[in-house]
């Protein structure tokens, strides 16, 4: 089995479905990897590609200091399809004629085929004989690149699509990443294939072995601890590293005191039963309480977390010898949402932007290039229990990222107890596997209540519930009011200090799964 992939590079130009489209592409079984618009060309070709995809993006091209890439990647001989505003970037610098007509379109929009073009040709024909295509612009194509072919049209975009075939530009106007367009996975997959000639090498098997020789090569015969948080990510990654070096690997799982109610003896028991590995488990809620205290900056909070993580693995790692690396669980949305060169910091995470600099370790990351669904791929095909590989994701930090204020033990057990009726109330729904996540945040803040008719005083619990395929963009998930009813009703009533429930119906964007 190949362990090398083809590559196809997303240029961002500020999409809101940059990561849709990466992640399309790699439903295609073809690697992806999302970059800035302002790498050069040559940084570029250093990485490879066998095709270059532009994203959309909010601005037009017509702005003074809209997005724009270095011309010399039309010289680069590598095949470049734009969507949307990567469409237009395309049209205007290739020769081609963008205008602001007045008339956008948005949402669904009827498709006119003028040309044969085999990047269409799967395209599905509607109810009124022409395909529909998802539409979100308010400039538009009027005229293609010098030698291009149109090969679409709509009533207010005359190249809602176009080609030159020989040079490997292609360009449209609508968006294919999104369901709303049917049939647009046909397209990507046509531009990957018969564009690019890719192989379809990103599989869940090569991936693996990929991984496999990479730890390996990485670590030789040096000794290795794991941050074992219980959660899908850290345990794929300690099932990948345990297959590459076997007993080399010793697992460390630091009960912060942060975590659920019960689930450090959970964990522990998994473990010792699931996997023929050393497991280290290091009860540190003193610490990190005492490490957290008076601080209430959710930056601070996962610094402080981050590098507790650290010392506490550097002393456990002290007692069992000559240790070289710190397996971690980082996916690419941590490193995606965490800031790099190639994205603007939305948050660190701990195990990220977190980490102390001083740290003694090499870090190996297996994850790091995938998204989440392809990590739970990735732990099926390994062989992981199923209620570990669909585990809803819990943030590193723990319950203080879900504590908006100063983190106490006090706090951590009311927000316990409430998160524990949460979890038992939406499984009992039948609604666990079909929520992305489901958890209560406990805000430190205080309303007036009245409970047995007596005033109170004490803290509302806002409960959240969102849908996803990736954490990358989230909508608030539809409870039937009956189960938020039951929610609110219990918790109120076998929670100690809590007086008041609401309900987040946030979606990501603008707002961020995780409160901090």
């Amino acid at each position: 089995m190949s362990t090398t992939f083809d590559k196809v590079l997303v240029v961002d130009f500020g999409a809101q479905y940059a990561q849709l489209i990466a992640r399309r592409v790699r439903e295609a079984h073809v690697f992806s990897e999302i970059v800035p618009h302002s790498m050069t060309a040559a940084e570029m070709k250093a990485k490879d590609p066998i095709g270059i995809i532009f994203s959309g993006g909010p601005q037009s091209v017509h702005v003074e200091g809209a997005p724009s890439i270095d011309p010399e990647v039309f010289d680069l001989g590598i095949p470049i399809l734009g969507i949307c505003y990567g469409a237009q970037l395309l049209a205007s610098m290739l020769g081609g004629t963008v205008e602001a007509t007045g008339r956008g379109e948005y949402g669904k929009t009827n498709l006119s085929l003028t040309y044969k073009s085999a990047l269409l040709a799967d395209l599905p024909i509607g109810k009124e004989g022409c395909p529909t295509v998802w539409m979100s612009h308010s400039d538009s194509i009027v005229a293609a690149p010098p030698g291009s072919t149109i090969t679409a049209s709509t009533a207010e975009a005359p190249a809602a699509a176009f080609e030159d075939s020989a040079k490997g530009i292609y360009g449209v106007q609508f968006h294919p990443e999104v369901a709303h367009t049917p049939g647009g996975q046909e397209i990507l997959k046509s531009f990957l294939h018969n564009g690019c000639h890719a192989r379809s090498t990103w599989t869940m098997t090569s991936i693996i072995e990929r991984s496999v020789q990479n730890i390996r090569e990485q670590v030789g015969t040096g000794h290795v601890i794991c941050g074992l948080s219980g959660g899908v990510d850290s345990s794929v990654a300690a099932a990948l590293v345990h297959k590459a070096v076997g007993n080399q690997l010793t697992c460390v799982f630091v009960d912060t005191g942060l975590m659920r109610a019960g689930e450090g003896e959970q964990v522990e028991e998994t473990f010792r039963r699931q996997f023929e590995v050393d497991l280290v488990h290091v009860k540190a809620a003193d610490r990190f309480l005492s490490n957290l205290e008076g601080v209430s900056d959710p930056e601070a909070k996962r610094k402080i977390i981050g590098e507790t993580f650290i010392r506490v693995f550097e002393e456990a790692a002290s007692d069992i010898g000559e240790v070289n690396f710190l397996v971690q669980g980082t996916l690419y949305p941590d490193v995606i949402e965490s800031g790099t060169k190639d994205a603007a910091k939305i948050k660190s995470h701990h195990n990220v932007g977190g980490l102390p600099e001083d740290m003694q370790f090499d870090l190996v990351e297996p994850l790091r290039d995938l998204f989440k669904d392809e990590v739970r791929a990735v732990g099926e095909e390994l062989g992981l229990p199923e209620e570990m590989v669909w585990r809803q994701p819990f943030p590193g930090p723990g319950l203080a990222v879900r504590i908006i204020g100063e983190v106490t033990a006090e706090r951590v057990g009311i927000l316990q107890d409430a998160d524990a009726i949460v979890l038992e109330e939406i499984r009992r729904a039948g609604l666990y596997t079909e929520i992305w996540q489901s958890f209560a945040v406990l805000p430190c803040i205080r309303s007036v209540g009245v409970m047995g008719d007596a005033r109170t005083y004490d803290y509302p619990i806002i409960l959240r519930a969102i849908t996803s395929e990736d954490a990358m963009t989230a909508d608030w998930a539809r409870l039937p009011y009956e189960l938020l009813e039951r929610l609110s009703t219990r918790i109120i009533n076998e929670v100690a200090g809590v007086n008041r429930v609401a309900y987040d119906i946030t979606s990501k964007p603008p707002g961020t799964i995780e409160w901090e």
